[in-house]
């Protein structure tokens, strides 16, 4: 097998939330820090799709803004076709910014309203020393991309404000595509979109992928959405990744309780009657997070041993790992 493109081992990021200097003298509290990433690990081969998916707080955003160099990592390591990123001093190389590009959440935030839509696309492009040949081969590199992503080359003359957030999206998708990049991250790029909307764009996506080579690290909440576009998925929790498996394994045969109550919660279209039981509660701090097992406050099946030995993944299938007392002793 080949080696994989990007190779995650140990990452942790937290982020120090505590009160001003002043405030923490006079009280004589210490430091508080939000575990946002706690010892996460995986792989992502060339040309697949992995996703991560998990409640709104999990750290989602946070590994992926860590891959791309957004954030610091406090411990562990990323590597990028070989490379160690995380040992590299300063910011990123180009090389290594040009074949690596994001998506963001929000089309409507991430394009600067002052630029017209062909200075935008064609911003990347400037900063990586690509060689793009001057203004005109520029234009003409412009043109291409916004038709590639369904737009027409007239729409270079255009400012933001006169799209639909359907079409802001293609323009994002232009621009991370612009300097050739092999791997993109994207983080819920459909999820401010209408649902009719939502399909045009994840088409467009796994177009592009066929035709480019392109691979994916996406990142979502909706499950409808992950079963369509991954090729394997991780399901976090808390900042720390509670099972990993292909996309079949993973929605046919979910193996850990928070990845089956996560699927419970999607309406049921068949009407089948199976007994369903959703995620309840709250999810715990991150700055405070139980020992142990940190879903054993919301789990059915949890027992004196969740409650103080942190589990660790193991596999329980080729390519599945699910990190789960109860599934290790054959509770669940």
């Amino acid at each position: 097998m080949t080696p994989p493109l990007i190779q995650v081992e140990n990452l942790a990021c937290r982020f120090d939330v505590s009160p001003g200097w002043a405030s923490r003298l006079l009280s004589g509290a210490a430091r508080t820090w939000v575990r946002a990433v706690d010892g996460v690990g995986f792989s992502i081969r060339r040309g697949e799709t992995f996703s991560l998916v998990g409640e709104s707080g999990s750290g989602k955003s946070t590994i992926a803004r860590l891959i791309v160099g957004l954030e610091r990592p406090s411990g562990g390591s990323i590597a990028f076709d070989g490379q160690d990123l995380t040992a590299a001093t300063g910011r990123r190389t180009p090389a290594v910014r040009r074949r690596m590009q994001m998506i963001f959440q929000d089309p409507y935030a991430s394009l600067n309203p002052r630029w017209r839509v062909r200075n935008l696309v064609a911003e990347p492009l400037r900063h990586a020393d690509s060689g793009n040949g001057g203004r005109a081969q520029e234009r003409e590199t412009v043109a291409r991309l916004l038709r590639m992503v369904g737009l027409a080359e007239p729409d270079g003359e255009k400012f933001p404000h006169e799209f639909s957030g359907g079409q802001r999206q293609r323009i994002c998708i232009a621009r991370a595509i612009s300097t050739r990049p092999d791997f993109l991250v994207c983080d819920e790029p459909t999820s401010a979109l209408d649902v009719s909307v939502q399909a045009q764009i994840l088409n467009l996506m796994l177009d592009l992928q066929r035709e480019l080579g392109l691979t994916y690290l996406f990142i979502s909440h909706n499950l409808a959405v992950v079963s369509h576009v991954s090729t394997r998925v991780g399901v976090l929790y808390l900042g720390r990744l509670c099972e990993v498996g292909g996309r079949e394994q993973l929605f046919e045969r979910p193996r850990h309780p928070y990845t089956r109550m996560l699927l419970d919660s999607v309406p049921d279209l068949s009407l089948s009657g199976r007994a369903r039981t959703p995620v309840s509660g709250e999810a715990p701090s991150p700055i405070s997070p139980p020992p142990g097992c940190t879903f054993h406050p919301r789990c059915p099946l949890a027992e004196a041993r969740c409650r103080v030995e942190r589990p660790e993944p193991r596999a329980v299938g080729p390519e599945h790992e699910v990190a789960c007392h109860a599934v290790e002793e054959g509770r669940g």
